[in-house]
């Protein structure tokens, strides 16, 4: 399947070009979409499952460099190549400064100049994305890592703060995965983890973020969701984990369960790190009740009234509190 090339160019002239250029190529097949203005090419950009951009850099009252600054601060991840009809080194170091991947001066561009060029844009933007992914991201599980879930706390808190919004977590852990790696083997342990986080990822929105902030221990951040919510979010889990064992490599049945604590903003604490310890204070006390079980943060304050929480008490009713969530 060609790969999608976007050139934002006011120039008709120019596509027209570029497509019988791009028509030329040996190795790799690509497709060339058109942008003739600014806002169209920005949109585009931004919005578009692109492969590799060309910019030009002449767009009207308003330039490609322009375009570029603004792509790249609203988070555009698609390899930029700068177009320039001008010979000016200032023009081109600008570009790379914004965040441009290469440039090419419009009259010295050939076939062969201009495959190469793509090709290796596209071959570098691979690679940058891995990277990037590498960075935040577990090996093992996929799940987002401490680092990217701490950038996502703080992310969320302005957000809650901004538009008064509340935001939740639930933190989990596995119960007993030490006896897992004694008894099974680490090669088993591996299997459980992502066994476990599969399971877990089908009960979550889209919009929630999950991840691996420990050897055993998770954490998901949940989006405009209040210390209720998130409480029957934690419970349902741990209920899911419960009912089916995961089956080993050599056929053994193997019962996993989780603990799980909960706690929210605003309700049970004022920023993102008194939230973390909160509801780790809340999953201890889970432990320490016997595991296999969720605890509301809410349920740790004084006057509140103790429940029991193990799986074999919970109710079907806690299936019924929101479309959004998968089963």
């Amino acid at each position: 399947m060609p790969r999608r090339v976007l050139l934002i160019d006011d120039d008709r002239l120019q596509c027209q070009l570029t497509t019988a250029s791009l028509a030329q190529f040996w190795l790799e097949k690509f497709e060339v979409e058109w942008a003739d203005t600014y806002e169209e090419g920005l949109k585009r950009l931004l919005n578009g499952n692109f492969s590799v951009c060309l910019l030009d850099y002449q767009l009207g009252p308003r330039d490609g460099l322009m375009l570029l600054r603004e792509a790249v601060a609203a988070g555009c991840r698609v390899p930029i190549i700068f177009l320039t009809a001008e010979k000016d080194e200032s023009i081109d170091l600008k570009a790379m400064e914004a965040g441009a991947l290469d440039y090419l001066i419009k009259g010295e561009i050939n076939t062969r100049t201009l495959e190469r060029t793509l090709r290796y844009a596209v071959k570098l933007g691979d690679t940058m994305e891995a990277l990037r992914k590498l960075a935040t991201h577990d090996e093992l599980t996929g799940l987002l890592n401490r680092r990217e879930f701490d950038r996502i706390m703080a992310e969320e808190y302005e957000r809650s703060r901004r538009f008064g919004r509340p935001y939740a977590i639930v933190t989990l852990d596995l119960d007993h995965f030490k006896a897992v790696n004694d008894k099974h083997g680490h090669p088993a342990g591996d299997l459980v983890l992502k066994n476990a986080v599969q399971r877990i990822s089908r009960q979550l929105r889209s919009v929630d973020r999950f991840a691996r902030v420990g050897g055993e221990e998770f954490a998901i951040v949940l989006t405009e969701v209040d210390h209720v919510t998130a409480g029957e979010v934690a419970r349902r889990i741990v209920e899911m984990m419960a009912r089916t064992p995961v089956r080993l490599a050599d056929g053994t049945l193997l019962q996993v369960t989780v603990s799980a604590g909960s706690a929210s903003i605003p309700r049970n604490a004022a920023d993102p790190l008194a939230l973390v310890q909160i509801a780790d204070k809340a999953l201890y006390e889970a432990k320490a009740r016997g595991r296999n079980r969720a605890i509301a943060a809410v349920e740790l304050e004084p006057g509140c009234a103790a429940r029991d929480l193990t799986a074999a008490t919970l109710t079907a009713g806690w299936f019924e509190f929101g479309s959004d969530f998968r089963g």
